[in-house]
């Protein structure tokens, strides 16, 4: 399943699938969700969006 990430605000991301659909997650729905999908590692760029 291919999604890509966007922070709108320090505790939420919306996750927009290619499909059309999207989901704004908690930075804890986040986390399950990117477990979820095999993801354990998040590449240093998005961590450091997700910080800022």
């Amino acid at each position: 399943m291919s999604f890509n990430l966007n922070r709108i605000n320090p505790n939420q991301t919306q996750v927009f699938f290619h499909d059309g659909r999207f989901e704004t997650l908690t930075n804890e729905e986040l986390e399950d969700f990117l477990l979820q999908m095999g993801i354990s590692e998040v590449d240093e760029s998005l961590e450091q969006n997700m910080i800022d």
